[in-house]
């Protein structure tokens, strides 16, 4: 089935999503749209010039009008923090050139559904649902998708089992208010404290997992990638594209994205991460699990922090 997928921004972060789905099978079609007319032709090449090795598929540097018919929309635009800069002078900053994209990019594809990649994500994922006009089911923000993959590898490491095996999320905000909400985390099933002492019991080596350590790993691991190297690309295009395969799938999938938020968990008007069912028609539902009072204080917190930003920016 022809599928076709555009991506707004062809810096490092779009430029890898671009790249990566060049090496799948979920589009026939790649519009990579960016305001450096040159960056983009380049990188289009560079990527085309990969495909020879796979079945054949369009890969283009286009224009907005170029993304007529798109099924999904991925929104990367935006600057990075400089040195000096307040929070809220960027997020400032990457909403106004949201909405100089929004009104552009929806004109031509309504019935595309939308994932917000832009940071600060959440703020961006609220503008873009607040000032395009769509329908809240149609704009998805990556969230803390990248935050739970980096949770579950961490847990990987710490447990030596395999990711696929770990159930454990990251909610809230995707930065500095994010927290794990432990009393719905396991192992093939079984809550962490229990498989510690079910791995004791063959004698394997397991430890308890420092459950304040891991959180800041979650949240210090891109500032640590980003002194190391600059940027961070490879893992959230992944995310990204993972999330694209879910849209596009026939069924739907739960993951940890960000959506508005209308009463769950007595949060509403403001996008964080929980626990979301999407898929083909994009966002279904929210899965509520229980959470314990704390978890409870951590996401009201959350969503208070937001707040406190979308109340200084203007939209």
């Amino acid at each position: 089935m022809s599928r076709k997928i555009t991506i707004i921004g062809a810096g490092s972060v779009g430029s890898t999503i671009a790249y990566t789905l060049s090496m799948e099978s979920l589009a026939s079609e790649i519009v990579l749209i960016d305001i450096n007319k040159q960056k983009v032709a380049g990188e289009v090449l560079d990527i085309a010039q990969g495909t020879c090795f796979r079945d054949p598929i369009s890969i283009v540097a286009g224009e907005y009008e170029d993304a007529k018919d798109s099924d999904i929309v991925v929104i990367t635009s935006g600057i990075a923090r400089k040195p000096g800069q307040t929070r809220i002078e960027l997020t400032q900053t990457n909403v106004n050139i949201m909405k100089g994209i929004a009104p552009e990019i929806v004109k031509v594809a309504p019935k595309a559904l939308y994932v917000i990649v832009s940071n600060p994500v959440d703020i961006m994922t609220y503008v873009f649902t607040k000032i395009s006009g769509l329908p809240e089911n149609q704009v998805i923000g990556s969230g803390t998708l990248l935050d739970t993959a980096r949770l579950r590898t961490g847990l990987s490491q710490h447990y030596e089992v395999a990711q696929k095996n770990i159930h454990a999320y990251v909610f809230g905000e995707h930065g500095d208010t994010s927290f794990i909400p432990w009393s719905c985390a396991d192992i093939g099933g079984a809550h962490f404290d229990d498989y510690t002492k079910i791995m004791k019991a063959y004698g394997k080596k397991a430890e308890p997992v420092d459950q304040e350590a891991m959180i800041q790993y979650v949240r210090k691991s891109g500032g640590q990638i980003i002194a190391n190297k600059g940027a961070t690309f490879y893992a959230i295009a992944v995310s990204v594209v993972k999330l694209c395969a879910m849209l596009l799938s026939s069924s739907d999938s739960i993951a940890t994205v960000s959506t508005m938020m209308n009463g769950e968990y007595g949060v509403e008007d403001v996008c964080l991460s929980m626990l979301t069912l999407v898929g083909p028609n994009g966002v279904q539902g929210k899965v509520p699990v229980e959470l314990s009072d704390e978890e409870m204080e951590k996401m009201h917190a959350s969503a208070n922090a937001l707040k406190e930003v979308i109340s200084g920016i203007e939209i």
